[in-house]
């Protein structure tokens, strides 16, 4: 585990996954992230690359060639070396090798920085190509974050509410977890989605092209909560495990297959292109009160 600490905040990440273990407000005294209580869901904040969701039938094929990642791809698997570290900031590296190149036949350099702003930080992906040819890939975040906050409260008392009045469906999942179609009514003309544990009953809630590029955890039982704000991710996935005491908001650039996906990586919705010598980067940002 390393950490880093200011004034207010302290973030503990784990080398593996690059993946943030804790969000500790040191004024309020407050944890702000899920526990990882594995009888539930075990993990924190995994990273998504080089896919977001699930492949149709775990393949994707590229230049002929048929290839399998499992969902959500294998960089939260990888051990990531620190390639910059100070007091409020750390850099993390995972670099394409043989194993990764079985496959997901393109070379990359995946680097996770989280820095520290007083009360928040940021969480910046950046994505380097040193190949000759052009590499395609997605990247995404699935950070978890406790609800309830404050004691005295519980899971229904807290609700997200996002910057901008919104008119935007939720994208079904298969049972294959795949995008289903059509979509379904979700958010009509609001700001605000109540919490409840059957609104994850079918899975997450799949944004796609929301108005909003920030969205809050609030209650109006307490001051305590937090605010996301996630520009240039096009898709934002919404998610709890059953009966469980968190709510993940998901910033991705990418996006499973639809049901009806040709499964060709180069036609994939959501898929980036990055040319050789490249370099693609999305940040989002917590702020915590």
């Amino acid at each position: 585990m390393v950490t880093i600490e200011n004034q207010q905040l302290r973030l503990t990440i784990h080398p593996k996954g690059a993946e943030l273990q804790s969000i500790f407000q040191k004024e309020f005294q407050t944890e702000y992230m899920w526990s990882g209580d594995p009888a539930f869901w075990g993990k924190h904040s995994p990273l998504l690359f080089p896919i977001v969701g699930t492949l149709k039938g775990n393949t994707y094929n590229y230049q002929g060639n048929a290839y399998s990642l499992p969902r959500h791809g294998f960089a939260r698997d990888h051990e990531f070396a620190v390639e910059t570290q100070s007091a409020e900031s750390i850099g993390f590296l995972l670099k394409s090798d043989a194993a990764t190149k079985k496959n997901y036949p393109f070379g990359f350099e995946l680097r996770v920085i989280y820095r520290l702003n007083g009360s928040g930080f940021s969480t910046t992906y950046r994505v380097t190509n040193p190949a000759t040819g052009p590499l395609y890939f997605s990247v995404g975040g699935h950070p978890a974050f406790k609800v309830p906050l404050a004691p005295g409260t519980e899971y229904t008392d807290y609700y997200l509410e996002f910057d901008q009045t919104e008119n935007t469906p939720r994208w079904p999942i298969s049972k294959d977890g795949l995008i289903d179609m059509p979509a379904q009514p979700l958010l009509n003309n609001t700001r605000t989605l109540p919490l409840t544990k059957d609104l994850f009953a079918k899975d997450a809630l799949v944004l796609k092209h929301p108005a909003s590029s920030g969205v809050a955890l609030r209650s109006k039982k307490t001051e305590r909560g937090l605010k996301m704000d996630y520009p240039g991710f096009p898709f934002l996935g919404i998610w709890a495990a059953p009966k469980a005491d968190f709510v993940c908001l998901e910033p991705w650039c990418g996006i499973a297959d639809a049901v009806d996906s040709s499964q060709e990586l180069t036609e994939k919705e959501g898929i980036q292109r990055l040319e050789s010598g490249e370099t693609f980067g999305r940040s989002w940002t917590l702020t915590l009160f």
